[in-house]
């Protein structure tokens, strides 16, 4: 007969087949009356602990497992509520921990790749469109909003390049954005 690899499992098999010395006292149909008994207790307490229902239950499952499995090392059994809790706590701290490597949340998720380009034609229109509006604008502003939205610069690098304040930059800049707003030939975009 050939030795088991996993001892723990094995234990657990033996366990539950019944021929574990402790089985006549400890048997499954014990857990079994436990949990019948418990587990709306217990699925609340889950509950609060994750925001997903779900979740709650596949956390209670895991804790349930948990303590089934450490169900004859238990020498008190009136702390069998607070075994579990503890188990439900530590299950779903391990959780949170390896999902906080895994997952990062965010505002906005990302775009799929391969989204469809708009038409070449109606694209090349609103970019003459807006060259023309832009054209408009006094040469102050004009630069300015080329230099902050075309040249990607921040107001401060804008304010230096001109030689201005950055103050004179955001008001130029927002009574600049303002006039493109009103510009009938960039209505379509709105």
């Amino acid at each position: 007969m050939t030795t088991p690899v996993c001892t723990s499992a094995s234990n657990v098999a033996t366990r539950r087949a019944g021929t574990h010395p402790m089985a006549s006292h400890l048997s499954y149909p014990s857990f079994a009356s436990y949990v019948k008994a418990r587990q709306p207790v217990l699925l609340r307490t889950a509950r609060s602990l994750t925001a997903n229902p779900c979740d709650a239950e596949d956390l209670l499952q895991t804790a349930l497992t948990k303590t089934y499995v450490a169900w004859d090392r238990i020498e008190d059994h009136r702390a069998l509520d607070g075994y579990v809790r503890r188990a439900l706590l530590n299950t779903r701290t391990s959780q949170w921990r390896k999902r906080k490597v895994d997952e990062f949340a965010c505002d906005e998720l990302p775009e799929p790749e391969g989204l469809p380009a708009g038409d070449p034609a109606e694209q090349q229109a609103l970019h003459d469109a807006m060259w023309r509006a832009i054209m408009k604008l006094p040469a102050r502003q004009r630069a300015m909003v080329v230099l902050r939205y075309y040249e990607d610069l921040s107001e401060v690098q804008t304010a230096e390049v001109l030689g201005v304040s950055v103050g004179t930059v955001k008001s130029a800049v927002s009574r600049a954005l303002g006039k493109l707003r009103e510009d009938p030939e960039l209505s379509p975009v709105r």
